[in-house]
């Protein structure tokens, strides 16, 4: 397999995570990054690196953003972007895989970038549901804050540095499966 095939898989993986924390913010930093030439968009997917789409991005990610800063809205927007950031995960990653077969390329785009947002989404509405309980929502602005920081770090590093992105990633999903495995364990020893 290429060197340059793989770059574009890790950036795949980096964008799909970024999904997880928030869904526009890894289009917009796409779109931005292929109208200034840094980055290459599979050819079914340029209109993405279009100034309508960098301009519909920009205000879905203004308005996606505030909405998380308001509590018990951010709760709902997470019942919401639970099946939106696996779909904008598989987008994300097809959208910058070049140079392989469509089969292969839509196989990994399914699993690995539908797969990481999930998992992704799942830490983050786990973490806002604790954040509720436990402070009335008060500690969720701080959490969003985070999320957002999350998803803009990690879209930017995918793009310029996806090697390092990728190991993010990999120690993001080990952590947030410990997580989630504790927390429906614990929920299941409750049942029992």
């Amino acid at each position: 397999m290429d060197f340059e095939i793989v770059l574009t898989i890790l950036m795949g993986i980096g964008l799909s995570a970024a999904s997880g924390f928030r869904i526009f913010v890894p289009f917009l930093i796409i779109s931005i990054a292929s109208i200034s030439g840094n980055l290459t968009l599979a050819d079914s997917f340029s209109w993405i690196g279009t100034v309508p789409a960098l301009i519909t991005f920009s205000i879905a990610a203004v308005l996606e953003i505030a909405g998380y800063y308001i509590p018990w809205v951010d709760n709902i927007l997470d019942t919401i972007a639970s099946p939106a950031a696996v779909i904008a995960g598989i987008i994300l990653m097809a959208s910058v895989i070049l140079g392989m077969s469509p089969l292969l390329k839509w196989s990994l785009a399914i699993i690995a970038g539908g797969g990481i947002a999930a998992s992704i989404q799942a830490l983050t509405g786990v973490t806002r549901v604790t954040s509720t309980a436990s402070t009335g929502g008060l500690a969720n602005p701080v959490f969003s804050s985070i999320e957002l920081g999350s998803s803009l770090t990690l879209a930017s590093m995918a793009i310029f540095i996806p090697v390092f992105a990728a190991i993010i990633v990999l120690v993001l999903l080990v952590w947030s499966g410990r997580i989630l495995i504790k927390k429906f364990s614990a929920k299941h020893d409750k049942l029992s």
